[in-house]
């Protein structure tokens, strides 16, 4: 860790907010320009950091509390990773901040770059505060594709870093109050066969053909889960779903596929069980497998889990939960289709609400924006927190 003398610069929120977009950190790019940034920004505060960085040392998460450094408080945590641009019709450079009517525009404005520089530009105020509960800061990387990138830093928690009391995370919810979202998993599967003339398949082993019978037996398996409806009403669909997004195999119609690769994901409801899909894709597999090891004993299938996302459960009455209900002026919780880092949080055991200004509804779009007064809400949901992290 990192300390300095507070001699730091003063940023307003949407000056802040314009420093981030500036950064281009889609997520397979690095996000390390804009972690140094940050870490410059609270050392010159006095603000001790900490780095938790990627294998590839290509990207880090970073972690810093404001506050007493013996306990834990509440953690504000937001990605710092954004969505590509490339193929959206933008009518504006997406990485400088654009303000008019009412709404400031750039890639992350409202996912989730809005939430990450309204903490920022309040800690010179939550250090004026005296807190007595502190505040901690957790940005991290990959949210967009794997959310892996919290999981270091989450691991720390309670070990070389204080054990939060509550956690909320600052995806875009209109600051409504989430506590429950799916959790979802994404498999690459790879399949290799024996190519062959079409007129004599018996001397190969068509990839094409073991891919069809993987993905029918997935097909099946999604139609199941239609059946198993989810009673709350919160969710939309009620089932755990399973996707197929890419099939790809094969070189021409008269030769058997010596390659056929399969993208897949599976959501699943709080409470269902995420290993079952998985484990009958792999007993299909096996069997689709020996299948084909009678002609061509090469044959291979190999899949690999590219993300595992934990779904969010409702936990009435955490902590979390009160927490923001007081902050955001709610009474009443919400369940969101899309998955985030919060689950990881919860799953180590730490009370987690997702919350944050502005509307998923603008996220990943050309022209994404997050409106001003959403921003505002956002700084007087922080205000209020700074409030009650100064009493105890």
């Amino acid at each position: 860790m990192t300390t300095a003398t507070p001699t730091g610069q003063r940023y307003q929120p949407l000056d802040m907010l314009a420093r981030l977009v500036a950064f281009d950190t889609v997520s397979h790019k690095s996000n390390l320009d804009l972690i140094a940034f940050v870490e410059d920004y609270l050392t010159g505060w006095g603000v001790p950091s900490v780095r938790f960085p990627n294998a590839a040392g290509d990207k880090a998460a970073l972690f810093a509390t404001i506050g007493p450094q013996d306990k834990g408080g509440i953690v504000l945590s937001g990605h710092t990773d954004v969505v590509p641009v490339e193929g959206q019709a933008w009518s504006r450079d997406p990485f400088t901040l654009h303000v008019e009517d009412g709404k400031a525009y750039g890639r992350g404005s409202v996912d989730m770059k809005g939430f990450v520089a309204l903490a920022l530009a309040l800690v010179p105020d939550f250090l004026a505060a005296d807190l007595k509960t502190p505040i901690h800061l957790f940005f991290s990387y990959d949210e967009e594709v794997t959310c892996l990138g919290v999981v270091d830093g989450i691991a720390a928690m309670g070990r070389s870093l204080p054990k939060p009391r509550a956690v909320i995370v600052g995806e875009p919810t209109s600051l409504e109050l989430a506590d429950a979202h799916k959790g979802i998993r994404t498999f690459f599967t790879a399949i290799t066969g024996f190519a062959a003339h079409s007129s004599k398949p018996h001397l190969g082993a068509s990839a094409v053909h073991a891919g069809t019978r993987l993905a029918a037996g997935l097909v099946a398996m999604a139609d199941e889960r239609e059946g198993r409806i989810d009673e709350s009403g919160r969710f939309d669909p009620p089932y755990d779903t399973i996707h197929i997004g890419k099939f790809h195999g094969g070189i021409a119609r008269n030769i058997l596929a010596d390659r056929c690769d399969l993208a897949w994901e599976v959501r699943t409801l709080p409470g269902s069980d995420p290993e079952e899909v998985p484990a009958r894709f792999a007993k299909l597999s096996d069997e689709v497998l020996a299948r084909r090891r009678r002609t061509a004993p090469s044959a291979a299938i190999e899949t690999v889990m590219s993300s595992d996302v934990p779904g969010l459960a409702p936990d009435p009455g955490s902590e979390a939960e009160t927490l923001a209900m007081r902050l955001a002026g709610r009474n009443r919780t919400i369940a969101v289709a899309y998955a985030t880092e919060a689950g990881h949080f919860q799953r180590a055991g730490l009370p987690t609400i997702v919350c944050g200004p502005g509307s998923i509804d603008q996220a990943h779009q050309p022209d994404e924006y997050i409106t001003l007064e959403q921003f505002a809400a956002g700084e007087a949901f922080m205000r209020k927190l700074m409030a009650e992290c100064r009493v105890g």
